[in-house]
C-alpha cells in the first residue's frame, strides 16, 4: 500500500502564522529608499544648502552692529531643518560664533549638493551633451547602451543616493545650529 504525503508549506509562504516580518521589514526599507526623492523634508533639507552660506556670510557684519543674527539663522534652521524653538532668542555674539564656525561647513555642504543634485539631469539628459561619440562612452558602444548606463547608474542612482546624503549633511549643520542657537 503506497502512502501519499502531502507537501508541507515553506515557511515563507505559510500564512497560519501571518504575513512574514523579515519581508515585510525590506519592503518597508525598500520603499523608504526609493520615495526619499520625492518627500517634502527631503527638499526643505537641500534648500537650506544654498540658504545657509549667503545668510551666514551676511550675519557676520551684521551681528558685529548688533542685528538680531542668531534669531535669523534659528528662524530658518527651524523653517527648513526643523531645530526645535529654544527659550530665549540667541544674542549677536551666538549668531557671529555660529556663523564663523559654520561657514566651512556650509561652503562643503553647498558645494556637494550642488553638484551631486546637477549629476541627476546632466546624466538623464545625456544625449543632448554626449555629441556624436557615444562609442567610447561607458555603456557604449551603442547608443541605446551608453543613455542607459547614464541614466540608471548617473541619473536614478545619483536621485536615490542624494537624499540620504544630503540627510547625512543636514544633521551635522542642525547639531552645529542646536549647540549655538537654541
Amino acid at each position: 500500500m503506497a502512502t501519499t504525503r502531502t507537501p508541507r508549506p515553506s515557511p515563507a509562504r505559510d500564512d497560519r502564522h501571518g504575513p512574514d516580518p523579515a519581508r515585510d521589514d525590506a519592503s518597508i526599507r525598500v520603499w523608504r529608499f526609493v520615495r526619499e526623492p520625492f518627500r517634502a523634508d527631503t527638499w526643505r533639507r537641500t534648500a537650506y544648502a544654498p540658504a545657509a552660506l549667503p545668510l551666514g556670510v551676511a550675519c557676520v557684519p551684521l551681528s558685529l552692529l548688533g542685528a538680531p543674527t542668531g534669531r535669523w539663522q534659528r528662524a530658518l534652521a527651524q523653517r527648513l531643518l526643523g531645530l526645535p524653538a529654544g527659550a530665549e532668542p540667541p544674542g549677536p555674539l551666538r549668531g557671529l560664533a555660529h556663523a564663523l564656525l559654520a561657514a566651512p561647513l556650509n561652503l562643503l555642504v553647498l558645494v556637494v549638493t550642488g553638484l551631486g543634485w546637477s549629476v541627476v539631469p546632466m546624466n538623464l539628459g545625456w544625449p543632448l551633451r554626449a555629441g556624436s561619440d557615444y562609442a567610447d562612452s561607458w555603456g557604449g558602444p551603442t547608443f541605446a547602451g551608453a543613455w542607459a548606463f547614464h541614466a540608471l547608474v548617473g541619473g536614478v542612482g545619483f536621485l536615490l543616493i542624494m537624499p540620504w546624503l544630503g540627510r547625512a549633511m543636514a544633521a551635522v549643520q542642525l547639531r552645529l545650529a542646536a549647540a549655538f542657537l537654541s
